[in-house]
């Protein structure tokens, strides 16, 4: 018996009864399915990252500054950060200290008590991807904070999508306008787009924001610390160079006290978001795979009662010369058809649930991340091929054992059985 023909009396014992053959399946479907949606969300996730990551920059790197200096000097001013940057223009292009600080806000007889309220540098606009690095956000009407505005501390804001509409109407009718921060009158030079598309605006929350230039933040804050700074590299190939230049010296200025400062570039940021996703992904699989292994059990329980079932036919069949290997073979590709059309309905049933979840999550995502960035669920290729794969290797693995038992009974034995 060729295989074709073993494959149609396959088909045939599974067609007999269709109920059986469909729970047999089940766990495969179950399984493979599973694994497509988590291996398409993860890769959904994945490329969103990635894709926020490049409108931000990859030349993007920010350092954290703990430290009080050696003791017998001041804090670390923002200008000690300019001298490196200009000392240093072949890796480093920019650096914008970032500036959170609280402070009273008006517009005529209105008070916005929970505006998040930013010192920042023009450096905090990417030029080429037209967005601010901290959020991904375009303009949707003016400018960003140019040089000019920061060196002569210039009293100009840049107001998020929240503030344009509670205070002005709008963000054209914004421009020019002007706010009151602690009693000094701020003008309006350019608007955000929204970050959150998805839910009403609210107050304090990701639109509800304001950035004025940090020299203009420290004088309100009646301070010259700064715990963040936000540099940019010539670069993403220099940005590893440039973080160990931004390293050296503050090592030097904090005499070897590394637990002073830290410095990060976007690409780690990446590789450890996806490091994290990736072994989240694996566990994820892990548990989707236990339906696959309960799937194959079923698989094997099944072809244990067929044979049984079907012990007079094996006897017939060895007795008209049939040898093992033809009924090992037969009972093999059955348990293999069997999970091969299990996977084809899981994967049928993975691609349905992941563009469903996928739109879901991809709403959610968007608008918390917001910046333009957007979420692609779509199984791939490769998840589908794998998917397959492993379901048929399951169903020939577990169906192999009664198989194997089926092929050594005794034909006279055989006849036998009532």
């Amino acid at each position: 018996m060729n295989a074709g023909q073993s494959f149609r009396l396959a088909l045939k014992a599974l067609t007999t009864s269709k109920m059986r053959s469909l729970l047999t399946m089940l766990g495969i479907i179950i399984g493979v399915a599973s694994v497509i949606v988590i291996l398409a969300l993860g890769n959904g996730v994945q490329g969103m990252i990635d894709e926020q990551v490049d409108k931000l920059g990859i030349n993007m790197m920010q350092t954290y500054v703990w430290g009080r200096g050696d003791g017998s000097t001041m804090d670390l001013d923002p200008s000690d950060m300019y001298d490196l940057v200009e000392a240093n223009p072949d890796v480093l292009t920019g650096v914008s200290p970032y500036v959170s600080f609280q402070a009273t806000l008006r517009h005529r007889d209105q008070k916005f008590d929970q505006t998040q309220l930013y010192g920042v540098s023009e450096v905090m606009f990417n030029s080429d991807t037209q967005s601010t690095m901290d959020g991904g956000q375009k303009l949707t009407q003016g400018r960003f904070l140019s040089y000019l505005d920061v060196a002569r501390r210039q009293n100009v804001c840049v107001i998020g999508a929240y503030l344009a509409q509670e205070a002005f109407g709008g963000g054209e009718q914004a421009l020019g306008q002007t706010l009151s921060i602690n009693g000094t009158s701020y003008t309006v030079i350019g608007v955000l787009d929204r970050l959150n598309t998805t839910t009403e605006m609210a107050a304090g929350g990701s639109d509800d924001q304001i950035y004025i230039p940090y020299e203009n933040a420290l004088q309100i804050m009646g301070a010259r610390y700064v715990t963040l700074y936000v540099f940019t590299s010539t670069s993403g190939e220099t940005a590893a160079q440039a973080k160990a230049i931004i390293d050296g010296m503050l090592y030097d200025h904090f005499q070897g006290d590394e637990d002073a400062y830290y410095t990060t570039t976007m690409e780690e940021q990446a590789n450890l978001i996806n490091a994290m996703m990736g072994v989240v992904m694996g566990v994820l699989v892990a548990i989707a795979a236990i339906s696959l292994l309960v799937g194959g059990i079923g698989i094997m329980n099944i072809m244990l009662v067929s044979v049984t079932e079907r012990t007079r036919e094996i006897g017939i069949r060895k007795s008209l010369g049939a040898k093992r290997r033809d009924i090992r073979s037969q009972f093999v590709i059955e348990a293999g058809t069997t999970s091969a059309i299990g996977g084809l309905l899981g994967i049928a049933l993975g691609c349905l649930l992941a563009m469903g979840v996928g739109s879901i999550l991809g709403a959610m995502l968007t608008s918390q991340m917001g910046g333009g960035a957007t979420f692609s669920a779509t199984p791939t290729v490769g998840a589908v091929a794998v998917s397959f794969g492993v379901s048929v290797g399951i169903g020939v693995l577990f169906g192999y054992l009664p198989a194997n038992k089926a092929a050594k009974l005794n034909p006279i034995d055989a006849l036998r059985y009532d």
